[in-house]
């Protein structure tokens, strides 16, 4: 194949590459990250000491427990303080954290039951039951000698973590993202080590693709902080914005961290690439000039010819 041709298939090859890296990084977070339950967990872990998210769930609960007990004027009012304050202060205990732990587990094995089983719950919504809750904030007050706390009923509180009408359209989703967060990046990087082979200037495909890549990584920092603001701004009126900013940083630190790696990393191999290149561009200037001061002896060193003798003519 002509140098041409070698040329236009390799920055082809090499541009597919670089489109897919942030669409396959998006892909294998939203598969290896979201859909896996024990990482999910462990990234909503540290939430439960957040103050902002604490304040959120001390409110919501408190609220419900008030719906449920049966006290109506006054009494009322004076109760809901002290329910408040109880739960607060349970969401400072070691039994909060585990409680934590264990409702986010079961949310997140509700709603991946819910995407990939769609025959047992395909008309009903995925629901989480707050009773466990329940139970401790009552055994909380009671300790505390709250009035009418022993009437706080622990029912069986299911709350929607995801619609029923919107699980068709997800669970497609889902199994469109679990087959691209596997392909994709198997696709970018065969392409891309394609391109640079196939390539007559190796180096220059070499510092394309990474500049490629740290633009896909820049263009995935800039779509993060732009749903972030989205998703602040769309918020219904019960949710702290707070809290839900709080959830959106922890479910999008890992791919925030991938897509810091590939600008660092694309810039570092863009520009060592440049910087060899530029070294061998002076390496071959200097070589000729070299050879021809070895060649050449300084004029000074040079040995000066002495002129024969004139022959002298015998007068006869």
């Amino acid at each position: 194949m002509s140098p041409r041709p070698r040329s236009a298939l390799s920055a082809v090859l090499i541009a597919l590459s670089c489109l897919l890296v942030p669409v396959g990084t998006l892909g294998a977070w939203a598969s290896y990250g979201l859909a896996d339950t024990g990482r999910y967990v462990t990234a909503m872990a540290p939430l439960a000491t957040d103050p902002d998210v604490r304040d959120a769930v001390a409110e919501t609960v408190a609220d419900g427990i008030m719906r449920e007990v049966d006290v109506g004027g006054p009494v009322r009012g004076a109760v809901r303080p002290f329910v408040r304050d109880a739960v607060r202060s349970f969401t400072r205990t070691h039994a909060f954290r585990l409680a934590w732990d264990t409702g986010n587990r079961a949310a997140h094995d509700a709603v991946l039951r819910a995407l990939r089983d769609g025959r047992a719950v395909r008309e009903q919504p995925v629901t989480v039951d707050l009773a466990p809750v329940t139970a401790q904030v009552k055994r909380q007050l009671t300790h505390d000698h709250v009035p009418l706390a022993a009437r706080i009923p622990v029912a069986h509180t299911a709350v929607t973590v995801l619609p029923a009408g919107e699980l068709g359209r997800l669970r497609k989703g889902f199994r469109m993202l679990e087959v691209a967060g596997f392909w994709l990046p198997v696709a970018a990087v065969v392409l891309a080590a394609t391109g640079i082979l196939v390539a007559v200037h190796r180096r220059r495909a070499v510092a394309a693709t990474a500049l490629g890549t740290a633009l896909g990584g820049a263009l995935l920092v800039l779509v993060l902080t732009v749903g972030r603001r989205l998703t602040l701004a769309d918020l219904p009126d019960d949710v702290s914005p707070p809290a839900a900013g709080a959830v959106y940083d922890a479910l999008t630190e890992t791919l925030r961290t991938a897509s810091w790696l590939l600008l660092v990393c694309g810039l570092t191999v863009a520009l060592t690439a440049w910087l060899t290149r530029y070294a061998g561009h002076l390496r071959a200037a200097l070589r000729p000039g070299r050879r021809r001061a070895s060649a050449t002896p300084p004029p000074s060193l040079a040995p000066s010819p002495t002129p024969a003798p004139a022959p002298t003519r015998a007068r006869a």
